[in-house]
């Protein structure tokens, strides 16, 4: 009983890896063309953007072959299918290539910590208040965060103050994303950002 039981596990296992496979997850992503296009009947649309109508897949097949081009299944959940005729290779080139030109205009903003305690000395105080204009000044945002130990958590207005101190040192630069809170009995949080 227990042998069956492990090939039984093991066959299902592989399965699940299979079913998750990259490969299997890119084809589902990318859409049907030429043969692979299941439907009877597909709405079809011209090389142009003209509408042709709904004509049967042979049809749509053998229009995108006398243009040698591809038949696209662009919205396949729509009834019935809607198919364009489309050189596939080029319009998988464009996509890529605006893909990229986007993902080189995107700015990724990361969210830097800073962590205080109420007992901080000047000089380290100043060091991590140069390390936030340093963050904020390449375009991140920075949690500022004051830990609270033992006695101290009893007295939150300590690390409140402390914040509104650190505020103060550069006000003009900084936006407050969301005001000094409780995160906790521990914890005072803040986020800041650079000024839009």
């Amino acid at each position: 009983m227990r042998g069956s039981e492990s090939t039984r596990n093991s066959k299902s296992r592989k399965r699940i890896k299979n079913k998750y496979h990259k490969r299997y997850v890119q084809r589902a992503k990318e859409p049907r063309i030429n043969k692979r296009i299941h439907a009877l009947e597909v709405r079809l649309i011209g090389e142009q953007g003209e509408q042709l109508g709904v004509v049967s897949i042979f049809e749509a097949l053998r229009q995108a072959g006398v243009l040698k081009l591809d038949l696209v299944e662009v919205s396949p959940m729509a009834k019935p299918p809607v198919c364009k005729i489309m050189d596939y290779g080029r319009f998988k080139y464009v996509q890529k290539k605006n893909a990229s030109e986007a993902k080189k205009k995107q700015q990724v903003v990361e969210l830097k910590e800073i962590q205080f305690r109420p007992k901080i000395s000047s000089n380290d105080l100043d060091v991590k208040v140069t390390q936030i204009k340093k963050f904020i000044s390449e375009g991140n945002k920075v949690k500022v965060v004051v830990f609270l130990k033992g006695r101290e958590a009893a007295h939150p207005d300590i690390g409140f103050d402390m914040l509104r101190s650190i505020l103060e040192g550069f006000s003009q630069e900084i936006e407050m994303e969301s005001s000094p809170k409780m995160e906790g009995r521990q914890h005072i949080v803040m986020v800041i950002s650079a000024k839009k």
